[in-house]
């Protein structure tokens, strides 16, 4: 079914792809076995997780550039790339948290550390969380740091590529 030429179902199709993204890297996060402590491995792990993600979105880029609907891939790349860096953070909050319980204001479960890491992230900073003491602090510096980086960077990037991708198509005629 379309419309001008403009099929209905491809479009739904790259619509729910990126909210199913986000419901499944969110179930993954819930599922997780994050029963190790704090420590080097959880740094480490928190490294790769972050290498992946820069990746993953250099990846993206070309994707974006080379797809027939550009703007609907680069949704697509942020509907992975940003919620995987936000359960990168909250997975390692988690970790800190269950091993050091006044790391942070309170304890956090799964959900207070997704919820963290996303207040984090909006820069909304409702303050009913907070990190105590410095690890948690420097923890939080770097996730702001990676924000900005990711907001900026990673958001002027994926947006050159769409051009790219719009300048390599045929130009159409009407509106």
């Amino acid at each position: 079914m379309g419309c001008g030429g403009f099929r209905l179902g491809g479009v739904l199709g790259h619509l729910l792809l990126p909210a199913g993204t986000v419901v499944l890297i969110t179930w993954l996060y819930y599922l997780a076995p994050l029963d190790y402590g704090f420590g080097a491995v959880a740094v480490l792990a928190l490294a790769g997780g972050l290498l992946l993600f820069g990746c993953l979105v250099l990846w993206q880029v070309g994707a974006i550039a080379r797809s027939a609907r550009p703007r609907l891939r680069a949704l697509e790349a942020m509907a992975t790339a940003v919620p995987l860096f936000l359960a990168l953070f909250a997975s390692t909050y988690f970790l800190l948290s269950r091993d050091r319980p006044l790391a942070f204001s309170e304890p956090l479960s799964r959900t207070d550390a997704l919820y963290f890491a996303v207040t984090v992230f909006a820069t909304v900073g409702f303050g009913d969380i907070a990190p105590a003491d410095g690890t948690a602090r420097a923890l939080t510096t770097v996730q702001m740091v990676a924000d900005l980086i990711v907001v900026g960077l990673v958001a002027k990037v994926l947006l050159g590529a769409v051009q790219t991708g719009l300048s390599r198509q045929p130009e159409r005629s009407g509106p």
